[in-house]
């Protein structure tokens, strides 16, 4: 008997309909059955699926002699199912990779509950990628290893009410003798029956599907009377409730979401024929009426239906109005306030600037973060009579500042205030374009570590890569650099080629390494401690970067539990995501799921990246920058480049991370698990490769770069005079490969 049994109902979807089963087929998970069930598609999809039986067993395939829509193409599969649990998979979506392993331990551990409900994320037919809105709800309810019910968690009814978001316990499903009704909605009436049932419901925080959203094919955006079907399909929830009096309580529960999902209908302009939309609206407030709870007062969104469909259609046409009428109100009340903060700069152009007061900003505003916080906290140790103040993006961006910390929001009155008067700018991108750079401020760029990625100018001859990106505003805003903070050569003459813009480079070390350069142990410790890493651990952290060559950035190279399970007891794995990835789908691929088992760590969240190197014994990275700044701690470093062609080719890099590498170099995530096994991972030719990257990347790293910055840009006004003179340094060329150019 499988573990799950997967009706794929199957109609019009030939183009879709190999990776819907190559996505179930090729799981790590095989414990399965596919019941795919042909309703009489009149395209190649039969023959797709009796190709695919053939080769796989695991797939049997139902061809019904006439079409009869989703629903009954649904129960026409579930009496050949053999399961414990049944999925239900349209034939144009996908699970995604792992999810059946996910959604096999997570039913394990909460011990096989009646229904099981996960995450999903809707991709675009343009290449977007978006997860559920709803999540956290999940996240909510997912912890731990209890179960709940309706009644308990009545959020987890906010969720889309669809049938392919949850697995459900073969037994509970025939035992209940639920069944999908013809017509279009069915997922209401199997959805809401089935969870108001359900005596023990579990949650996981994971996507494990990915939900198609076709530009065109999609029944649900078609126009047509069958949209009308949501009447009958509400209407047999409400027979189902009250052939159960003890779900009585549900009655308005179930009475505003009836109303709600009609008037949403409605209001969707594809849904309806224009001449029948009137009649839709009176049908929806007869339903409204018969189905009302005696003693509930109506929602105020569904008030509208107590009118007239005429009084309903001018409602809504003065409401857009009158959102028109407020959005140019506010265009011209910001317009109106520019004008105002531009005389009012003007006047404060003239007045002197202030010789004791920096501005700092780093990673678009994100916090006391990075070089600039570096530099910060040395400015107030050294030159304490240098006020320092933080531009933010919002409160939200200063909840966990130290309570000393003086910080002005971006945009605001106070921001123009600081900006227009400070002497000091440091920040590790760009400042705003409006921002002035006023005769005798200093601009100091610390930039976001060594790159290996092509940047700046650089990208004009990668579209793929710049998307996005404006560079000639890109080098118009770093025309106001002036001073650029390298950690060795290989950078000063890559930014002043990427970058060709008036500034001088200072050969200063990266601030935020000084912290890496003493290493200090009791600082790891206390990071360990802090994520809940147990004594004696050997703790290896995963960082991978973004690619270009996938919207989104998001290009998944390792399964990450089967790496933590590779590495054995006595091992840790930490995860820290490039901070692109942090909020979007990524971690709700499995991450956060791996991170509440226990199964490895993730520190996406934690802010400051060095914390977390001084907490790990080794790092597996791909081609994130944070290699060179690993390397001053001279830990082991492996290199993961099983796409190294494609990520050269799409984003470009300055030279061959493979062939000049930190360390030892995978090309195969089976390369990647023996080097660990082995323990090559930490032998003497990868003492030898580390040495060799960190004579060439950390030669400035000296423990002393935010004091250097401080005291000679910031006291003095000059470059630090206390580094390495100039001589031949190597850089790679955009063409050839890697020249030999001496710095001017």
């Amino acid at each position: 008997m499988p573990r799950f049994s997967i009706i794929v109902p199957v109609f019009k979807v030939q183009g879709y309909l190999q990776e819907c089963l190559d996505s179930v087929l090729g799981q790590s998970y095989r414990d399965l059955e596919v019941i795919a069930v042909d309703d009489r598609s009149p395209d190649g999809c039969p023959a797709i699926l009796d190709a695919y039986a053939a080769r796989d067993e695991r797939v049997r395939v139902l061809h019904l002699p006439e079409n009869v829509g989703l629903g009954r193409a649904r129960n026409a599969g579930m009496p050949h199912a053999r399961g414990d649990y049944l999925l239900f998979l349209d034939s144009d979506d996908t699970l995604t990779p792992g999810a059946l392993r996910a959604l096999a331990d997570r039913l394990d551990e909460t011990g096989d509950p009646d229904v099981l409900v996960f995450d999903y994320a809707r991709t675009h037919w343009w290449g977007g990628t978006r997860r559920n809105a709803l999540a956290h709800v999940l996240g909510d309810a997912g912890n731990g290893d209890g179960t709940f019910t309706a009644a308990e968690r009545p959020e987890i009814l906010d969720l889309l009410m669809v049938v392919w978001n949850k697995a459900y316990r073969r037994g509970f499903v025939e035992r209940g003798g639920f069944s999908f009704p013809p017509g279009y909605y069915e997922d209401t009436p199997w959805t809401f029956p089935v969870l108001l049932s359900a005596e023990r419901i579990a949650a996981l925080d994971r996507i494990c599907l990915y939900y198609r959203q076709r530009r065109q094919g999609s029944i649900l955006s078609t126009t047509s009377r069958k949209h009308f079907d949501v009447h009958e399909q509400y209407a047999r929830v409400f027979r189902f409730v009250d052939a159960r009096p003890a779900l009585a309580h549900w009655r308005p529960f179930l009475h505003a979401k009836m109303g709600e999902h009609c008037l949403d209908i409605l209001a969707k302009p594809d849904r309806l024929p224009p001449a029948d939309r009137g009649e839709f609206f009176r049908r929806t407030a007869e339903m409204l009426a018969a189905h009302r709870p005696e003693g509930v007062r109506l929602p105020a969104a569904l008030r509208v239906l107590r009118g007239s469909y005429a009084g309903y259609v001018l409602r809504r046409q003065s409401g857009r109005a009158g959102r028109e009428l407020g959005r140019r109100a506010r265009q011209a009340r910001t317009a109106t306030a520019a004008r105002v903060a531009r005389g009012r700069s003007a006047l404060n152009l003239h007045r002197p600037l202030d010789p004791d007061l920096a501005v700092y900003s780093a990673f678009s505003h994100r916090g006391v973060l990075g070089d600039p916080a570096a530099v910060y906290h040395a400015a107030r140790a050294v030159a304490p009579h240098i006020r320092g103040v933080w531009v933010l993006a919002d409160e939200k961006q200063a909840a966990g500042l130290e309570p000393d910390t003086e910080y002005v929001l971006l945009g605001s009155a106070g921001y123009r205030r600081v900006t227009e008067r400070a002497t000091y700018f440091v920040n590790n991108v760009n400042w705003p374009g409006t921002l002035v750079k006023r005769p005798g401020s200093v601009h100091i760029h610390t930039h976001q570590g060594t790159p290996l990625k092509f940047m700046g100018a650089d990208l004009l001859d990668k579209p793929g890569a710049r998307l996005g990106f404006d560079v000639p505003q890109m080098l118009r805003r770093a025309d106001r650099w002036d001073y650029s903070l390298v950690a060795n050569r290989h950078s000063e003459l890559v930014w002043e080629r990427a970058f060709p813009c008036h500034f001088t480079s200072v050969r200063s070390g990266s601030p935020r390494n000084d912290v890496l350069v003493d290493a200090p142990a009791e600082r790891g410790r206390a990071v360990r401690a802090r994520l809940g890493i147990p004594d004696g651990d050997t703790v290896v952290l995963y960082a991978p970067t973004r690619r270009d060559y996938r919207r989104g950035g998001l290009v998944e190279r390792i399964d990450l539990a089967r790496f933590a399970a590779d590495l054995g007891p006595g091992h840790t794995l930490v995860v820290r995501l490039h901070p692109s990835l942090a909020t979007g789908p990524a971690r709700g691929l499995g991450l956060s799921e791996l991170h509440r088992r226990g199964v490895l760590v993730d520190a996406t969240d934690e802010p400051h990246a060095q914390d977390v190197m001084l907490a790990s014994d080794a790092l597996v990275t791909d081609y994130s920058a944070l290699m060179f700044d690993y390397a001053n701690l001279d830990r082991p470093i492996v290199i993961h480049a099983d796409d190294r062609d494609a990520y050269a080719a799409s984003r470009g890099t300055y030279f061959d991370i493979t062939a000049e590498a930190p360390g030892h170099v995978s090309r195969s995530y089976r390369e990647l698990a023996w080097l660990f096994d082995s323990g090559t991972w930490r032998d003497a030719e990868a003492a030898r490769l580390r040495s060799a990257f960190r004579r060439r990347f950390c030669e400035f790293d000296d423990g002393r770069a935010a004091e250097r910055v401080v005291r000679t840009l910031m006291l003095c006004g000059r470059p630090p005079e206390d580094t390495p003179a100039a001589g031949p340094a190597r850089v790679p060329s955009q063409t050839t490969g890697r020249d030999v150019l001496t710095p001017s």
